[in-house]
């Protein structure tokens, strides 16, 4: 996933970029409020980690402007454990806690739980398209299309997020194993590959469209 750690203390990011960086995931940093809503606008994280006390914007400020154009889980770090504090916490779009000191396997499990019940289906409908990741069945308009693991896995990320543009980077980490050779040709190539089986004038892609210069999305 890409994760955007919102925390002004320098130790405590570092601390949580190396460990959550070293788990696979990719990592955007930012040290006060109004930075968070820049990276996050820029960056389309998939999750957030955002400390409530900041300068210029605090967490809540920050919240508001997320939520006001995002569902994206949200993790609020912070030092105050008081009932109101979580209270208004959920009650304003937080998905979970994590209160400092905090142990880095906590965080890690919390994450994952909120991962889980952000994606609790196990299959996307988009329109005449079917995809279950279970089974790694494909149909369209209900008819069964042969994908290779590839571009299955392409297909799944890019129906993961219907609408957001994947960057050639950002597929090539999720459907290229670490350490391969792998580049924005071998995305074009599946891509049009994909095309192919799922578009009724590849040409002329209704499904799967190019936004020149970032990258790809599906239609939703």
């Amino acid at each position: 996933m890409k994760i955007l750690i919102v925390e002004d203390d320098a130790d405590a990011r570092t601390i949580l970029h190396t460990f959550l960086r070293a788990k696979g995931h990719e990592i955007v940093t930012a040290s006060d409020g109004l930075e968070a809503l820049q990276e996050f606008e820029r960056e389309k994280p998939d999750l957030m980690l955002l400390d409530v006390m900041m300068p210029k914007l605090d967490g809540w400020d920050v919240l508001a402007g997320i939520r006001a154009q995002s569902d994206v889980p949200v993790l609020m770090v912070t030092a105050k454990d008081a009932t109101e504090e979580v209270v208004r916490g959920f009650s304003s779009g937080v998905d979970d806690y994590i209160v400092k000191p905090f142990k880095l396997r906590e965080v890690e499990a919390r994450i994952e739980a909120v991962m889980r019940r952000y994606h609790p289906r196990s299959s996307h409908k988009l329109g005449g398209l079917q995809i279950d990741d279970r089974s790694k069945a494909v149909h369209l308009k209900g008819k069964k299309i042969a994908l290779s693991p590839k571009e299955f896995a392409l297909l799944q990320l890019l129906a993961s997020h219907p609408g957001r543009v994947f960057s050639d980077r950002e597929i090539l980490r999720y459907v290229w194993p670490e350490g391969s050779l792998a580049s924005a040709n071998d995305v074009k190539r599946y891509v049009h590959m994909l095309r192919v089986k799922l578009e009724e004038d590849v040409k002329k892609p209704k499904r799967i469209l190019t936004v020149r210069g970032f990258g790809y999305r599906l239609v939703s």
